[in-house]
């Protein structure tokens, strides 16, 4: 009988899946044009949307202070990805929108992240992929996507 890898690998490997994926997209932005964006980007354009949020509401969906939404917003605006607009819904608060260029950003990531799901199955099956998602959804019910992960990986 083979003996179990460590219980420890298990979350390494499951890590290093999720690291090849977001690789790959980064690699695919750079190419396109998008040399300076972050894994943690990705979760920050999300958690702005299509329909834009404020700083505050940015910093509770991912679990960061205002301050560093702040922060992260003033580079991303430098950066042409994010725009602060009057919010249409309160004058005294700022919206945070993407950009035509951080909508770019997102449709781009999704084409990449469906490329990646394909070479997975190509790899080992579609058959096992779908049942490792299925799995996966099992042992981690609840949403998929969980926007407070930099606050969680940072401590805040």
């Amino acid at each position: 009988m083979v003996e179990p890898p460590p219980g420890h690998e298990l979350p390494l490997r499951l890590f290093a899946a999720f690291r090849a994926a977001v690789d790959a997209v980064h690699a695919d932005l750079a190419a396109a044009g998008h040399p300076g964006l972050r894994p943690m980007h990705g979760f920050i354009f999300q958690a702005i949307g299509t329909q834009g949020t404020t700083a505050v509401e940015l910093g509770a969906r991912l679990g960061v202070t205002k301050q560093a939404a702040g922060k992260t917003i003033a580079a991303l605006e430098q950066q042409g990805y994010v725009e602060r607009a009057p919010d249409p819904a309160d004058a005294r608060r700022k919206a945070v929108r993407l950009t035509a260029k951080g909508l770019d950003v997102l449709d781009r990531s999704a084409r990449t992240f469906d490329r990646v799901r394909a070479a997975w199955a190509a790899q080992i099956g579609p058959e096992r992929l779908d049942a490792l998602e299925a799995d996966l959804a099992a042992l981690a019910p609840g949403e998929p996507f969980r926007l407070d992960a930099p606050g969680w990986f940072s401590g805040s």
